[in-house]
């Protein structure tokens, strides 16, 4: 079932677990952009519904990656629903904060790093893959914007604009066409989000 083509657009299918993922993805990230804990509830959903939909294309690589997005999810599900109390508003809530100019040029190495490790060996292990270290660039990007964004920096929307413009031009380049569209709300949402938490962050700083 979760393979049923709902629709095509020009030549290509688009499977129900694609728009059911995309759906979800999107669903979440709005939530999150309007600083709400239910974005979380969606989360979790939506990793299932990328387990079947990577399971479903044999990308067993990323289909490992679930079970730490999960418990990125769940953390950030508990920090932002129970800060300390100089961390939280007056609400009770989680306040937005940033990296200091250290723990940014910190992530951006661990980025670096872990990417181009991880690079490294699946384009020895499955050279068919035509983007070995632009995949996992965007993977690792992913892992540490919602490791952000469980974290509620607002550094995590930059990671996130990095990531939505790397897939938009991925899915272009191997000609794709409805990825794109959704990559395109994303990126749209994420622009928005980051000035939504700038100024829940000079509001609450």
């Amino acid at each position: 079932m979760i393979d049923t083509v709902i629709f095509t657009i020009a030549g290509h299918p688009v499977l129900l677990i694609d728009l059911i993922s995309s759906i979800l993805g999107l669903t979440c990230v709005v939530l999150a952009g309007r600083n709400s804990k239910y974005n979380f509830w969606v989360g979790y959903l939506y990793t299932a519904a990328l387990f079947f939909l990577f399971w479903n294309r044999n990308l067993y690589a990323s289909l490992l990656l679930q079970p730490i997005s999960l418990a990125i999810n769940v953390l950030g599900h508990y920090r932002w629903t129970h800060p300390k109390k100089e961390e939280a508003t007056d609400k009770g809530a989680l306040k937005v904060s940033t990296l200091t100019w250290p723990q940014r040029i910190y992530c951006i190495a661990a980025v670096l790093i872990v990417a181009g490790l991880w690079g490294f060996i699946l384009d020895r292990m499955f050279p068919e893959d035509p983007h070995p270290y632009l995949d996992c660039s965007v993977t690792v990007l992913i892992l540490m914007a919602q490791l952000l964004s469980a974290l509620k920096k607002w550094d995590c929307w930059i990671a996130w604009l990095l990531v939505n413009i790397t897939q938009l031009a991925l899915h272009i380049s191997v000609g794709n066409v409805f990825m794109p569209i959704v990559s395109g709300l994303y990126l749209a949402n994420g622009i928005w989000s980051l000035i939504t938490w700038k100024k829940l962050y000079a509001r609450n700083g």
